[in-house]
């Protein structure tokens, strides 16, 4: 009868982070697919180094923080957070070698159409000129060494930045020195474009190879006549820790939190290639590195997210990079018509980027400036740079409109930017709710009072963010149905108050009950098969970690559930057990862009449910968070989730199948069927002008 109260063992409970390495994985392979531009296969590059970035400043920090605890009562716990450290450290030195397989590939190939990356060695004398020119002119100003003395203090240099560490020997001193220095790549960018070859290649040289060849001139006066440096990167355990202090408040207390963030402890440490011992040991003893941090030797150059900077040098004849694709603008924008007449009239879904974001934006622009609006709110996670949805908030605000925000201070290395949003919105008198002590609030909603008429909510799968909607898949429902607009304004309740008992019948919110709701539902399915009615479950998500989830999407599959899952990241299940019969699928899809909407569909006996939200299936979203799952009850809308799902559930070009072992397998192609990839096929969609849900 499936799995029900028992602990799920070993072979049946992928563990989240091992997971997400797999996941990673997935990245990389991209990369390595010899079919795909190389421009292309630079970017995946730079995502798979990225996201490893970010997951052992946070992940794996907090594994080493269990693992190095000594608190009483969680030897359990504290022998997991080691086995699984052991395992992520196999497995990165196992990716990084194939990783850096796969980037001399791409740069052999690049060499071959003419573009090569040259080092400080290879210059010719016109290429050496440029780049001494370059560097006076343009470099030098920003580099500010930092002489490892006895004095020296590097606990609080930022691990945002690439370093190069340097040894200094030869002239009248009688032993080494040593040194570190900042690459000012924010500043003058990765990648320096320099004079063609002899031959007509596109050359291209590191900020790190024009500084190696600057170093007498950066350390002139020490008296040392040989210089040698090497690369080396670090990541910080990213976690904040705020004492919000009652008479300075949060913003004042998570801002010195951030400040605080630079004098973290490094969770990983890579050096380059041949750094002397000597170096070596004295940045492990300034840097504080024990022995649960992971020690590695990477290659000449680290910091490889910045390789989608790379600069474009086209090639006549060869396709380097796919051509972008379009973003449709809906009929409603395309005509000027007004966005809240249309929503009054039928609920709207937006599919971004396949449909423009811009149809949120400029849905509050008007809200800005109608008269008909009397009041908005707004949940906001992660906003752009110079955001939109900003300008229109406090453009509301400055027309008279009664405007509150909440915005959620302790995103993850969002901190500094949201600090300076609710700040922009506190001035312009918009009312910013504080944080919530124990909760981010990660719901994206927004409410619009209407004057004399229904009011209007926004529910959306992902960020209101101009940058994320252009690379991001989510979706936006825009609805006056007052089953669903009630609940969201009274969200803002709960946000100001979350241990205070509301009762939410449409919508699923976290904490509160939406883990409830969701297993009454696969509950329900269960009972529908049993009884021979139909039956089905179809879920589009991001993660599935969360045990009690796991366990009863296993139980649901075991009675003859059709089980049917799009997870594009971290998955905790394995399908090959034999007590699933085979009722249980996985398919995942790594493309252009990031699969980021969750959907969620329940057959019911022939009476399909539509939900779709910001929450995952991990504790943290389920148990930690403030999540908002809506009900979908317009039928055109649920058409489109339901094309959306199936769309992606059909592709057999960028979706794989994982076996919960950290392989991915391509998901099976008919012989006789046309190749199916499901974002060229939602893109051709959106701009065949067939509106049929509109």
């Amino acid at each position: 009868m499936g799995k029900k109260s028992e602990d799920l063992g070993a072979g049946e409970y992928v563990e989240r982070d091992v997971s997400w390495m797999y996941f990673n994985h997935r990245i990389l392979k991209e990369a390595e697919k010899e079919d795909l531009p190389l421009y292309d296969r630079l970017s995946f590059l730079s995502i798979y180094s990225s996201n490893l970035d970010e997951f052992y400043k946070v992940r794996v920090a907090s594994l080493q923080r269990i693992a190095g605890s000594k608190a009483g009562g969680i030897k359990p716990e504290r022998e997991r957070a080691k086995e699984q450290l052991d395992r992520i450290a196999e497995l990165t030195a196992e990716y990084d070698r194939e990783y850096i397989r796969c980037e001399k590939q791409v740069f052999r190939e690049l060499a071959k159409n003419g573009i090569k990356l040259v080092d400080e060695k290879h210059l010719t004398r016109s290429q050496k000129d440029y780049v001494h020119d370059y560097f006076m002119r343009k470099v030098a100003g920003y580099i500010d060494p930092i002489v490892i003395t006895p004095s020296a203090n590097l606990s609080t240099i930022n691990d945002a930045h690439i370093y190069l560490a340097v040894k200094m020997e030869g002239g009248a001193k009688k032993g080494p020195a040593y040194a570190i220095l900042a690459l000012p790549v924010a500043l003058c960018g990765r990648f320096i474009r320099l004079p063609d070859a002899g031959d007509g290649s596109a050359c291209v040289m590191y900020l790190d190879d024009v500084v190696r060849l600057h170093l007498p001139h950066i350390f002139i006066g020490t008296g040392y006549t040989k210089f040698a440096a090497y690369a080396f990167k670090f990541a910080k355990d990213a976690e904040v820790e705020v004492e919000s202090d009652p008479e300075e408040g949060l913003l004042r207390s998570l801002s010195q939190a951030v400040k605080d963030r630079k004098k973290g402890l490094p969770v990983r440490v890579i050096f380059g290639e041949d750094i002397p011992e000597d170096l070596k040991s004295i940045l492990m003893r300034r840097l504080h590195v024990d022995k649960l941090d992971l020690v590695s030797v990477g290659g000449r150059y680290h910091n490889h997210k910045d390789l989608n900077k790379f600069p474009y040098i086209p090639r006549e004849g060869v396709v380097l990079r796919s051509s972008p694709w379009p973003t449709v603008e809906i009929p409603e924008v395309d005509a000027g018509r007004s966005l809240i007449e249309r929503i009054l009239k039928r609920d709207l879904l937006i599919h971004v980027p396949y449909e423009s974001f811009d149809t949120f934006v400029k849905f509050l622009q008007e809200c800005a400036v109608s008269p008909k609006v009397k009041e908005i709110k707004a949940t906001i996670y992660r906003a752009a740079h110079n955001s939109q949805v900003v300008k229109a908030l406090t453009a509301a605000a400055q027309n008279g409109k009664r405007v509150t925000c909440m915005v959620e201070l302790m995103a993850r290395f969002d901190e500094s930017s949201n600090i300076l949003i609710s700040q922009t919105l506190r001035d312009a008198g918009v009312d910013v709710l504080p944080s919530t002590e124990g909760f981010k609030v990660h719901g994206k909603i927004v409410f619009v009072k209407i004057k004399d008429g229904p009011d209007i909510a926004v529910i959306s799968t992902g960020n209101f963010h101009e940058g994320n909607a252009k690379i991001y898949t989510d979706c936006l429902l825009f609805t006056a149905d007052k089953r669903i607009v009630r609940e969201v304004d009274s969200i803002f309740d709960f946000i100001e108050e979350p241990y205070r008992k509301q009762v939410f019948r449409h919508l699923l919110v976290s904490p509160n009950h939406m883990q409830t709701v969701f297993q009454r539902l696969i509950r329900s399915e269960e009972r529908n098969a049993l009884a021979g009615l139909p039956a089905g479950i179809r879920i589009k998500i991001n993660h599935i970690t969360d045990k009690p989830m796991v366990k009863l999407l296993y139980e649901a599959a075991s009675m003859g559930v059709p089980t049917k899952l799009l997870i594009r990241g971290n998955s905790s299940l394995v399908t090959s057990l034999p007590e699933l019969g085979g009722n249980m699928e996985v398919h995942a899809i790594i493309d252009r862009y990031l699969e980021h909407s969750r959907i969620f569909i329940f057959e019911n006996g022939g009476h399909p449910l539509y939900f779709m939200g910001s929450a995952d299936w991990m504790p943290r979203n389920l148990y930690n968070r403030i999540e908002v799952v809506t009900p979908v009850y317009d039928p055109l809308c649920q058409q489109r989730l339901s094309e959306i799902f199936d769309c992606g559930f059909r592709d057999d070009c960028q979706a794989s199948i994982p076996t919960g072992d950290g392989e991915y397998y391509p998901v099976p192609r008919s012989e006789k069927a046309k190749p199916f990839r499901s974002q060229a096929e939602l893109t051709a969609l959106a701009l065949s002008g067939v509106k049929k849900h509109r």
